[in-house]
């Protein structure tokens, strides 16, 4: 297949691009790809989750301002709180995407509902991410030690962010043909 053709059925709406008889119908490249799509969504959406619990809980912003400031400004971090919400969001729904297309990739455990899947592994991710922010973003990067009750914080933020994320991705990638109707989004439920 040409990628002029693979561009076309892309970009075709007639096809289903999630569920279960999508994906007998896709390449693991074309489901990855819709899944990390979805990805971006789930990401930009737990971003707001995780933002809307940190806030009022620690009344700063992400530490995003701080690598802001430190390497982009040399300025103070509460100088630039739009550009820190923007790499907080840059960071979230990139690392949402990358979230999508490893879970359309990983084919392990089939036999347990995408959505559950979805959450278990979002938790792991979230978790994941959170050590990674914590020892070598805040740490080695950007010299930030938080105490003990910050800490437990952050990493709680970012479990809220992989709940989001799992639940996002694992219902709308593989679990069913149409989320608004098996959800039955439309009847107020």
């Amino acid at each position: 297949m040409s990628l002029r053709d693979r561009v076309r059925r892309l970009r075709t709406t007639t096809e289903p691009r999630e569920g279960p008889r999508a994906m007998s119908q896709q390449s693991r490249l074309e489901h990855a790809t819709y899944a990390a799509i979805r990805g971006l969504q789930a990401g930009f959406v737990a971003t707001i989750i995780m933002t809307a619990f940190r806030l009022p809980i620690l009344r700063s912003l992400p530490p995003s301002a701080n690598f802001w400031s430190q390497y982009v400004t040399g300025e103070d971090p509460e100088d630039h709180p739009i550009a820190g919400l923007v790499l907080h969001f840059a960071y979230g729904i990139q690392a949402g995407a990358l979230f999508g297309g490893l879970f359309a990739l990983q084919d392990a455990e089939r036999s347990i509902e995408p959505e559950q899947r979805g959450l278990v592994w979002g938790t792991v991710y979230g978790m994941v991410l959170s050590a990674f922010g914590s020892q070598f973003m805040l740490k080695e990067l950007l010299g930030i030690r938080l105490d003990s009750d910050e800490l437990a914080l952050f990493h709680a933020g970012h479990l809220v962010y992989g709940l989001s994320l799992g639940a996002w991705v694992g219902s709308r990638t593989e679990g069913v043909e149409d989320p608004e109707a098996e959800y039955e989004y439309k009847d107020g439920n």
